[in-house]
């Protein structure tokens, strides 16, 4: 039935896309409220994902890869891109400072000599964690590892890191910051 209900969709077919959504709107929306945490989020994400079905259901090919599986990825692009817009500043807010500038640079160098102390495997793990944005799963297929050393090297990495902007006087300091000086056995 899905598969017709696919093909029919592919075609321009309006009913088949409502059986679609019918039934496959709510994993949908238990997957993404999974990764952005918000009931009302997921639920425009979970639109979002099913109008944009509309246009990328053409480009879906059945070759190996089950169609839960294809649209469950589109959900979590859509989801991952939804994050790192709030993550980001509004455009307003990039206003041109030159001490912000030098601030900024001196705190990119106390972190890329932080970085230099990590293992070459840990290092690489934290940024294609924390700056290419990538998830677990991706980074052990990329580095040929499986996911639970990934998670692994991405703990001891994060650990090293903190230690060593705290030894620096670097660390931010706020509540939170300070639980890892506490795990370190540095703070009472």
């Amino acid at each position: 039935m899905t598969r017709l209900a696919i093909a029919r969709a592919q075609e321009g077919d309006r009913e088949a896309l409502r059986v679609l959504y019918v039934r496959y709107s709510g994993p949908i929306y238990r997957y993404v409220r999974g990764i952005v945490r918000d009931e009302h989020e997921a639920e425009d994400i979970t639109q979002l994902v099913f109008t944009k079905l509309m246009t990328e259901l053409v480009k879906y090919d059945e070759r190996g890869i089950p169609f839960f599986a294809w649209l469950r990825r589109l959900a979590r692009n859509l989801a991952i891109d939804h994050m790192r817009r709030l993550k980001s500043p509004p455009a307003d807010d990039l206003v041109a400072d030159t001490s912000c500038e030098e601030a900024g640079f001196s705190r990119a160098h106390t972190i890329q000599a932080a970085l230099e102390t990590l293992p070459c495997e840990q290092r690489r793990v934290v940024l294609l964690r924390h700056l290419v944005g990538l998830s677990p799963g991706e980074i052990a297929e990329r580095m040929g590892r499986s996911e639970s050393s990934i998670h692994s090297l991405h703990h001891r990495g994060r650990v090293a890191l903190t230690r060593e902007l705290i030894r620096q006087e670097s660390a931010p300091f706020t509540s939170a910051a300070r639980e890892p000086e506490r795990e370190l056995g540095l703070v009472a």
